[in-house]
C-alpha cells in the first residue's frame, strides 16, 4: 500500500538519456542538463556534471574522462550515474543537500527487471523512498492526457535513449511499444552520413549540431533551403575541412530511423481495440519528448498513419512534469501509482 505524500522534500526526476530535469516541489523545474559528468582519472571524484561536462566532450586531457552514464535509457555506469544524481539534486536545490527526499523517478517502460533495481539504486542514494514510473504514462499526466477517464489515449515519447509509444485508458497502459531508435540514433546517422557521403568524420556535439540547426522530418520549401558549414576531419587527408550541408541531407540521412519510428506507431496501432483506436483516431496521437521537437514530426506521423500528430506544449518537460503532479495530486492519482510505481 502507498502511503499519501507529503509536500516537504518531494522531488520529481526524469532521468533521460540525453538530459536529466529534476522537479522539486514548491519550487517547480529547477534543473534540466545534459545526463554528462566528466570524472577525474587521478582522484576518482567528479570534476563537471551536466552543460559543464556537456562542453568538455571530446575536449578532455588524458586524466579527465567524459562520460554519458545512460545509454538508450538503461544506465551503462552505475557509479557515474550515481554521481550525478547526487550532483544534480544538490545543485536544483541550490547546493543544499535534501535531507532523506521521496523521490518519483520517470524510466522507460521496456527495461528489465535488473535495470529497473539498478536505477532505484542508483536514485536511493540519500533518499528515503523511490517509487519508478514508467515515462509514458508520466509524460502522458504531464501532456494534460485524460489518462483516468474511460477514453483512449496515445502519448509517443521521443527521447535521447528510446522512442515509446503507448495506449492508456483508465489509469492504465493498455498497450505499449518500446524502441532504442531516438535522439541519440538521429545524431549517429547524421555522424554515419557525413563519413559515408562527404569522407567527413565529425564529433557528437557537431552532429547535434547539425540535427538541431537543419533537421526536419517533413519536406518544406522554407526549411529545406537551410544550410550549414560543418567541419570535421577528413578520411583521405586527416586534416580539418569544412563542408556545407543542407536540410535536405540531413532529412535524408535520418530517414530509415524515421521510418523506424512511424512503423512503431503503425503497430502499436494496429494491436489496439477498435474502439480505442476510435477514440485515438478522435482525439489524435499526443507527442512529448526532446525528439518531437524535430521540424515536421507532427506533420510525417499524420500523413503516414491518417491520424491528427499534436506536440504537447512543454514536450522535454513532460515526464518531470507528469512525476510533479504524481506528488501533489495523489487523491486523483493514486490508482496511477498503485499499477505503475512499484517500491
Amino acid at each position: 500500500m502507498i502511503r499519501p505524500f507529503n509536500r516537504a522534500r518531494n522531488v520529481g526526476i526524469d532521468l533521460g538519456t540525453a538530459n536529466t530535469l529534476i522537479y522539486i516541489a514548491g519550487k517547480g523545474t529547477v534543473l534540466a542538463e545534459p545526463s554528462v559528468v566528466a570524472i577525474d582519472l587521478t582522484t576518482g571524484k567528479l570534476a563537471a556534471a551536466g552543460e559543464e561536462a556537456h562542453r568538455m566532450l571530446g575536449r578532455t586531457p588524458g586524466n579527465i574522462r567524459t562520460i554519458r552514464p545512460l545509454r538508450d535509457g538503461v544506465i551503462a555506469d552505475f557509479d557515474a550515474t550515481e554521481l550525478m544524481l547526487k550532483s544534480f539534486v544538490e545543485k536544483g536545490n541550490e547546493g543544499r543537500r535534501l535531507m532523506a527526499p521521496r523521490l518519483v523517478v520517470g524510466i522507460p517502460s521496456g527495461v528489465t527487471g535488473v535495470e529497473r533495481r539498478a536505477l532505484r539504486d542508483a536514485a536511493l542514494v540519500g533518499a528515503r523512498e523511490v517509487y519508478l514510473i514508467d515515462e509514458p504514462m508520466a509524460a502522458a499526466i504531464g501532456a494534460g492526457l485524460p489518462i483516468t477517464e474511460p477514453v483512449g489515449t496515445m502519448i509517443v515519447d521521443i527521447g535521447g535513449g528510446t522512442t515509446e509509444v503507448a495506449v492508456i485508458s483508465l489509469c492504465g497502459v493498455v498497450k505499449s511499444e518500446s524502441l532504442r531508435v531516438a535522439g541519440d540514433e538521429f545524431d549517429d546517422a547524421i555522424r554515419r552520413y557525413m563519413k559515408k557521403v562527404h569522407s567527413l568524420l565529425i564529433g557528437e556535439r557537431t552532429s547535434e549540431e547539425a540535427k538541431v540547426c537543419l533537421a526536419s522530418a517533413f519536406p518544406s520549401d522554407e526549411h529545406d533551403a537551410l544550410s550549414l558549414e560543418v567541419c570535421g576531419l577528413h578520411m583521405a587527408s586527416g586534416l580539418p575541412r569544412t563542408v556545407t550541408i543542407s536540410s535536405g541531407e540531413i532529412r535524408e540521412a535520418l530517414g530509415e530511423s524515421l521510418a523506424t519510428i512511424v512503423d512503431l506507431i503503425k503497430r502499436t496501432l494496429e494491436g489496439t481495440s477498435p474502439e480505442l483506436a476510435s477514440d485515438i483516431a478522435e482525439r489524435g496521437i499526443m507527442l512529448a519528448g526532446g525528439g518531437s521537437r524535430l521540424k515536421g514530426i507532427s506533420d510525417l506521423i499524420a500523413h503516414e498513419t491518417g491520424i491528427p500528430a499534436h506536440i504537447a506544449e512543454n514536450p522535454l518537460e513532460c515526464v518531470v512534469l507528469g512525476c510533479a503532479r504524481v506528488l501533489e495530486d495523489y487523491g486523483r492519482l493514486s490508482r496511477v501509482l498503485e499499477t505503475q510505481i512499484s517500491n
